[in-house]
């Protein structure tokens, strides 16, 4: 297996970020956003998964390609540009906005999204397209994975 290029600290980093999506599954029960942890099981998830008919999703963002911060304008072109791309792909009621954030505040938070139904070949694809060092990504078994891209 090659070795990444990114560092130890970047990868603790994506690790330990809170990556939420805006949407309740069921404003019923679920009051909040979804909060998906990296290798933990995520039943707000799962439960998207089974009442959108999914069985993948990918949490990804066109912010600070290859870990460098740009200017909030560049970052907003990008995602503009990255939720056409998605809206394409998965259709755009299957494109939900998020953000991934560094509950300990080091990090500046990124505008994101959830892309239901993008298999990993094509997610690991648009976030090379888009510079990322790695993408977040959940099978059928709704476990959100950090997938290193660099």
């Amino acid at each position: 297996m090659p070795r990444s290029k990114i560092t130890g600290d970047l990868v603790a980093a994506y690790r330990s970020a809170h990556y939420r999506v805006d949407q309740q599954v069921d404003c019923r029960t679920d009051p909040g956003a979804i909060i998906l942890r990296v290798d933990q099981y995520s039943e707000p998830l799962s439960r998207l998964f089974s009442a959108s008919g999914h069985r993948c999703a990918a949490f990804i963002t066109a912010c600070n390609p290859f870990g460098q911060i740009q200017s909030p304008e560049t970052n907003r072109e990008a995602c503009v540009h990255l939720f056409g791309k998605l809206c394409s792909l998965v259709g755009p009621g299957r494109t939900i906005e998020g953000e991934g954030f560094d509950p300990s505040g080091k990090w500046p938070a990124e505008k994101s999204f959830l892309a239901l139904g993008l298999d990993l070949e094509a997610s690991c694809a648009l976030g090379k397209e888009f510079g990322q060092n790695a993408i977040v990504w959940a099978g059928a078994d709704a476990v959100p994975r950090l997938i290193l891209l660099q």
